[in-house]
């Protein structure tokens, strides 16, 4: 298969064709490999090999005890994934039979209590875990420890690098990209723009970063100040915007922020009484409801994660493997969904809040649905049509 590239030249991204390395790669439609895998759109230390899980089976049927091992509860995106959790994902499976209980622990962004929290899990007899958000490289052992007691590890929203996991997200450089491209055409191509990373260290948040400095790079009368962190969280994005703004009073054309933060921003503007300037605006409804009371604001929104779809689609990945469908690749990615003016209008009501902290979400059809992910699965099926009785183990 010959390498060669396409320059990204739209906000949706360009297709680029490069050749790939790993048979699981090999294994998925063409179009995903030149959107989503190649080696100019993708993080280099996304693992991208074949799955430990090809030819795995779960050694206990259905109904599954699973663990949430999550890293942090402190802002509004783990509060939307908490409520597709709790109000959807929960009561459906145990509907169709297949989920026992869910047993949920919290880490405050302090790597040791999570993989302490993640080896008690094993221990007490979970049949998968789900990580989310986590550093890339503390929780290896603790993985492996998982894997070597038969208990698969699904790293949601950003990607661990141990091979016994699971992983899945958008791909965050192409949304990188996407937001900066955006931005450089928002902006006409020359100005002053401030960066506002999500929490530096995370894998989520370093990928984003390299698609906006990849980005930026074919902009070369655009200069990027920062990046500086907003931790994705609004209050703390607002509080360092605002010190930015106070101790650098020249010209500002654009703020380039990851979500969960862009309400903070636009808050820390609006006080600032500096003219409001394009921000990039993800799925906060705070912030599209701003956006939706002053049409003219921006031309349009970039949804990277939007956190219930985001953890729906690594829920439905850990059931389909439980299931024994085989997935053919370390980490199942999608493309950011983009919104213009007219779909904002019609989503978003004119009696919205500004003060909003809830999300707007495209839906998991949208996002990632049955009949995409079917493409990373070597026996792909519906999973709420399996048979609890046809696992290996009730038999």
């Amino acid at each position: 298969m010959k390498s060669f590239m396409l320059r990204l030249s739209t906000l949706c991204c360009a297709a680029i064709v490069a050749t790939a390395v790993h048979a699981g790669v090999d294994e998925l439609p063409q179009d995903i490999q030149d959107k989503l895998y190649n080696k100019d759109l993708i993080d280099p230390n996304q693992p991208i090999g074949d799955s430990a899980y090809r030819d795995w089976v779960a050694k206990n049927p259905p109904p599954w005890k699973i663990g949430y091992a999550s890293s942090y509860a402190g802002n509004t995106w783990r509060a939307g994934v908490m409520d597709r959790l709790q109000n959807v994902l929960i009561p459906k499976w145990k509907e169709l039979g297949l989920l026992e209980e869910v047993i949920i622990t919290q880490s405050n962004l302090n790597d040791s209590t999570q993989i302490q929290q993640i080896r008690q899990l094993v221990d007490q007899g979970v049949d998968a875990v789900i990580v989310c958000c986590s550093n890339p490289t503390a929780l290896n052992a603790s993985v492996e420890y998982a894997y070597n007691k038969g208990v698969p590890v699904f790293s949601g929203i950003g990607y661990l690098t141990s091979p016994y996991s699971v992983n899945s997200s958008a791909n965050f450089v192409v949304g990188g990209r996407m937001m900066g491209d955006w931005m450089a055409k928002e902006i006409g191509g020359k100005g002053r723009v401030l960066n506002v990373e999500g929490i530096p260290g995370a894998s989520a948040s370093d990928s984003q970063n390299l698609g906006i400095e990849a980005a930026m790079k074919e902009y070369p009368d655009i200069k990027v100040e920062g990046p500086i962190a907003g931790m994705w969280t609004d209050q703390v994005a607002q509080a360092e915007v605002q010190r930015w703004l106070a101790t650098n009073p020249g010209q500002l054309d654009g703020i380039l922020i990851q979500s969960a933060s862009e309400l903070g921003g636009l808050r820390a503007l609006l006080q600032s009484g500096r003219p409001m300037v394009p921000i990039t605006i993800g799925s906060e409804e705070g912030a599209l409801c701003y956006w939706r009371h002053n049409p003219d604001y921006v031309s349009g929104a970039i949804h990277a994660w939007p956190p219930g779809d985001d953890f729906e689609m690594i829920w439905n990945i850990m059931i389909r493997t439980l299931q024994g469908q085989g997935p053919k690749i370390q980490s199942i990615l999608t493309t950011p969904v983009t919104m213009n003016r007219e779909e904002m209008m019609a989503a978003i009501p004119e009696d919205c809040s500004e003060q909003s902290s809830g999300w707007y979400h495209p839906g998991i059809e949208k996002w990632a649905g049955k009949e995409f992910l079917d493409n990373f699965f070597l026996r792909p099926a519906d999973p709420e049509k399996y048979d609890p009785k046809s696992h290996p183990a009730a038999k």
